[in-house]
């Protein structure tokens, strides 16, 4: 049998795994990073994946590999430019991984490895035209235009999380501006929200120093009424269900794809499509819907499934 292996690099975890060519993952292995240069990172990966062979092994024949990693990638020569967005001394990711596995070795943005997931076995596989958004620690979407994966420039198309939705808020985002959705709809955006406004709402949340906020106990919290948390919740469904109707009018898809842990459970998608302006949604004519996959899983699959497209974003 054919396999696919698959490596979907994030800011705390490592998944390896193997999957058949239809998008079954037939094992995988997590392990810890926490680094934050996309040098150690790769090294990170090469010895993760001696683990692998050596501890896991193979179901079937692997024939291709795919590696998804946060931040900017050449996908055209596999080299990896920049984990944090600053640094830019490019590492030759895909050929040491191929020179390691001894297989054709695709490398990939981790979002636009999710949104390859979606383009061949979730929602977006009856879709040239869709959406992907994923909100999870940050907010980041992928755009499939006319059956291809829009890449722009420098291969960093589908920063959305820096769109700017509200002119009000005073706090910079990292990224030199005000009013950035990701702000206030992300793991990191709840957080530093609740942070913010800890002191002027009555509230139960719990706030650690030095912990991210539990994003579920806000959603309940609010469901009860307690002030902070639906303010919480208020302001990030407003930003999101504006970001989606000024992403609708850009790109003109008939599908929008929300997935990501924020998104997992459920709760936030009738909110936000209760916020979505029937004229600007009329073309989106397969819906507002949420990811089929595991938001853990999804960029593992996406990048496994680098390795079936044989001519790449053909």
């Amino acid at each position: 049998m054919d396999t696919y292996i698959g490596c979907d690099f994030g800011g705390t975890k490592l998944l390896i795994g193997e999957m058949d060519g239809n998008g079954n993952l037939l094992q995988s292995k997590r392990y810890d990073t926490g680094l934050n240069h996309h040098r150690e990172a790769s090294e990170r990966i090469l010895n993760c994946l001696t683990d692998y062979v050596d501890q896991v092994g193979f179901v079937g024949t692997p024939i291709a590999a795919g590696v998804g990693v946060v931040g900017v990638v050449n996908h055209e020569n596999g080299n990896w430019i920049s984990l944090n967005h600053i640094e830019s001394v490019e590492v030759p990711l895909g050929a040491m991984v191929s020179a390691k596995l001894g297989i054709r070795t695709i490398v990939d943005n981790d979002v636009k490895c999710a949104t390859r997931a979606e383009m061949i076995f979730g929602h977006g596989k009856n879709s040239n035209d869709f959406i992907y958004i994923n909100i999870g620690t940050g907010l980041a979407a992928g755009f499939v235009v006319g059956g291809r994966i829009l890449r722009g420039a420098n291969n960093n198309s589908g920063e959305v999380g820096h769109s700017v939705v509200d002119l009000s808020r005073d706090e910079l985002c990292i990224c030199g501006r005000r009013g950035c959705v990701e702000g206030v709809i992300s793991g990191s955006g709840f957080n530093s929200q609740a942070i913010r406004l800890h002191d002027r709402y009555s509230t139960k949340l719990t706030i650690t120093m030095g912990e991210m906020v539990n994003v579920s106990d806000i959603f309940h919290l609010s469901e009860e009424g307690d002030e902070l948390c639906q303010i919480l919740t208020e302001q990030a469904v407003e930003n999101i269900s504006n970001l989606i109707m000024n992403l609708t009018r850009i790109t003109d898809p008939d599908t929008i794809i929300l997935g990501g842990g924020i998104l997992s459970d459920g709760w936030l998608l009738p909110k936000i499509c209760d916020r979505l302006n029937p004229s600007t949604m009329r073309g989106v004519k397969n819906g507002v819907v949420k990811s089929s996959f595991h938001p853990g899983m999804v960029g593992l699959i996406g990048a496994a499934a680098l390795g079936i497209m044989q001519n790449y974003d053909q």
